[in-house]
């Protein structure tokens, strides 16, 4: 269990009554949220904001991949890219 802190912080009147307390899962969702800039700005990683909430590293990557944030930030071309890359490293390892 993580120990929590209760904290105020100010957000438009219309706003105030879908951030009330709600079950564990919606707090959880609402707290990855919260520290999602910090993971994008990389102030914090991804397994030290799982730390933070309690939680395993993928078990937060899947909350984040449930609301569309991917934990990869490649497109398709650079990972088809990286893969041309690997396979002409394995090529070249084989030839020794």
């Amino acid at each position: 269990m993580v120990t929590t802190e209760s904290v105020t912080i100010r957000v438009p009147v219309g706003m105030a009554k879908y951030i009330t307390a709600g079950n564990s899962q919606s707090e959880l969702t609402r707290n990855a949220l919260l520290l999602y800039p910090y993971i994008l700005n990389q102030t914090i990683s991804h397994g030290a904001a799982a730390e933070i909430l309690g939680i395993r590293k993928s078990e937060l990557i899947d909350i984040y991949d449930k609301l569309g944030y991917s934990y990869l930030d490649m497109t398709m071309n650079d990972l088809d890219s990286e893969l041309e890359t690997f396979r002409q490293l394995k090529k070249k390892e084989a030839a020794v």
